[in-house]
Parts: C-alpha cells; structure tokens; sequence
C-alpha cells in the first residue's frame, strides 16, 4: 500500500485528477448517451434495472482483480454504463411510484443516500485497505453491493397499481395510468431545447461537487500536511453535510409547492439560495488558511449546494412527466460534463499557478453563473409535445 501511495504522490497534480481517482471521469460522458434512452422504457422491463446494478457490483469486483492501467480503465467504463442509467431510471420510477407534490422529497432522499455512500467510502476504503489491500476493498464493496440489486429484485415491480401493499389512496394521488402505457416516441430535439437550461445549470452545480468529489482528500493533504486517514476524515465530513442538504432541499422544496402552488418558489428559487449559499461559504476557504474554519466552510458550502439537488432533480419530472427518464438523463448531460472537464481543469490550473485560490475562484464564479440562469428553466411551464 505504502509503495502505491508513494507512486501517487509523484504524479503531478493534474494528472492526479486523471490517472489516480480518475478513470471514474470516464463513466459520467457514458452516462449521458445511456441513461437516457433506456430510462423512458423502464416500466416494460425492469429488469434492465437489475442488469444495469448487476453490472456495477460485477465491475466494481473485478477492479479488485485488474493487472494494469488498461483493465483498471475498462472496469471503470464498464461501471459508468451501470451507473449511468441510474438516476435517470429512478427519476422514472418516481413520477410513477409517488405523487408530484412528494417528487423533490423522493429526490432528496435518494440523493441524500448517494452522498452518504460518497461521504462513507473514504474512511471506510481506507480501513478496508488498513486491515486488507486496495484490491479487498473493491471486492467487498462489490459484493455488499450486490446485496441490494438481489433485495431490489425481489421488492421491486414495475406497476404501482399491481403491488400488494399500495392503498387505492395511495394509488388515487398518482398520475393517470394512461400516461405511462400510451407508446409514444420520445420527441428527442425538442425535448432537449426545452430541457437545455436547466442542463446548463446542473453544469454548473456539478462542476462544484466534481471538485469536492475529487480534489477534498488531496486538497486536505496538500494544503494542511493531514495524512491519508485524516484527510479521508475530513473529506467525510463535509461530504455528510452534503446528506442533510439533500434531504433538508426535498423537504422545503415539496413543502414550498404544497403550500403554494408555484413550482418557481418551490423548485428556481431554492436553486438559487443554495447556489448562492455555497458561493458565500465557498468564499473563506479561498480567504483563510485555518483548518477548522475551512472545513466548517466546506461543509456549509456543500450542505448549500446540495440544496439545489432535489428541486433541479423535480424539474424535469415536472416540465415532462411522461418522459422523466429521458428529459432527467438530458439534465445529467451537464452533470456528466462537469465531472469530466472539472476535475481536469481545476487540476491544470493548480499546477499553473501552484495556488488553489485560482481553481476554486472558478467554482465561485459558475456558481453564480448557475444561480442566474436559473430564470431561464421554468418548471411552472409544462413541455408541449
């Protein structure tokens, strides 16, 4: 383990956030083409669902078992295919399986989990790797992994109204049952022009959690001498305020609509305040060179920023709930391309300048970015096929 860190290090900063966490950066472009086409489909076949999981717990295994750089590559493209119908498919699910006004808390909540997974894997494939090697960790990984496809395939059905432990009032408040077994083709360039804001500003939201995604453990270790333990600590725990800005952004976000209707208070507005919120918080870390106000300040930065999850996750389901799937994976276009230029940028403009001030001076200025083109989304205005 000693001598695999040891050839970490000597890698230069931007490679780093290629060649080191980064054959990651591969699956979120493949995600793009993926996940959307085969989302709008997912109540025919469910089980493309389990395939899609099963590929990412068998992925995730076999990188335990890589021999090279090659292999280590491929297993992880074969992982962003799995992982890249994810979100959408679930978007699909939940205009399906919930009622609209519970679709930010529905979003909230399966986000709130993806960042807890995030926020606990640090430390805990560290003590993974402490106790075993690099290669057990992604084993064991792998197979928890697989226990949750296997209890998903036995739980899950792809019809609401056909499971056993739906009440008709449950059933009562969900979107009229024609509107997911009508075929129709999904009207893909209109779709995109109408989706497209609100794909630009997931770019810029996720060019923000890229950073955090990938640059907290090396920034941590750099910029205060913390070592891999404490760095995975602290990396962990701004990660876990992310948790509660999921949850807490599905809460007010459906409790804002319910209360009043307008899906621009409820929906654009709470964008903005955690667009906003992050670059306030965002700001000390550039400013200050204390650790403990910079890791409140990064917590508070990405609790903000995870606000704007579970609304800008409700838009598409909101603009085109017949075709969730697809509109959510064309939202995720941005998301995609910021975890593969953000990582890569934010590295070359911290080997350029030595400085971290100028790579996170970029995240402040697409966060407001982000926060202005939110008025161009309108989720009060609902796609015209």
């Amino acid at each position: 383990m000693d001598k695999h860190i040891a050839e970490q290090r000597e890698l230069r900063t931007q490679d780093n956030a290629w060649k080191v966490p980064a054959p990651d950066k591969l699956h979120p472009y493949l995600s793009i083409a993926h996940a959307g086409p085969k989302a709008d489909p997912w109540c025919e076949d469910g089980l493309r669902c389990f395939a899609c999981g099963l590929l990412v717990c068998v992925a995730t295994i076999l990188t335990g078992f890589v021999g090279g750089f090659a292999s280590l590559v491929g297993m992880r493209v074969a992982l962003g295919f799995g992982e890249g119908f994810a979100f959408p498919a679930a978007t699909r699910a939940m205009s399906t399986w919930l009622p609209p006004a519970r679709w930010g808390h529905a979003q909230g909540i399966t986000h709130a989990a993806s960042r807890l997974g995030n926020a606990l894997a640090a430390p805990l494939v560290v003590a993974l790797i402490a106790v075993t090697s690099w290669r057990s960790a992604f084993i064991v990984l792998g197979l928890a992994s697989l226990t949750w496809v296997l209890l998903w395939l036995w739980v899950a059905r792809d019809d609401p109204r056909k499971h056993k432990d739906m009440t008709q009032a449950e059933v009562a408040e969900l979107l009229p049952a024609t509107a997911d077994k009508v075929k129709r083709p999904v009207p893909w360039l209109k779709l995109a022009r109408r989706i497209a804001p609100v794909t630009a500003v997931d770019f810029c939201y996720g060019w923000t959690l890229w950073v955090f995604l990938t640059w907290l453990p090396i920034f941590f270790y750099k910029s205060f001498g913390l070592d891999l333990k404490h760095s995975a600590l602290f990396t962990g725990g701004v990660l876990l305020a992310g948790v509660a800005g999921d949850t807490v952004g599905g809460l007010i976000s459906d409790r804002i609509l319910q209360r009043t209707g307008d899906f621009l208070k409820a929906r654009r507005n709470l964008i903005i305040v955690g667009m906003l919120g992050a670059f306030v918080f965002l700001l000390p870390v550039v400013l200050t060179h204390d650790l403990v106000t910079v890791a409140i300040s990064l917590s508070l930065a990405c609790f903000f920023a995870e606000l704007v999850v579970a609304p800008i996750w409700a838009v598409p389901m909101d603009i085109a709930p017949r075709y969730a799937g697809a509109a959510s994976g064309m939202m995720n276009f941005g998301f995609g391309l910021a975890g593969i230029v953000s990582p890569l940028l934010f590295g070359a403009a911290l080997d350029a300048t030595g400085s971290w001030t100028v790579p996170f001076g970029a995240s402040l200025a697409l966060l407001l970015v982000g926060a202005a083109l939110t008025f161009f989304m309108r989720p009060d205005r609902p796609f015209v096929e």
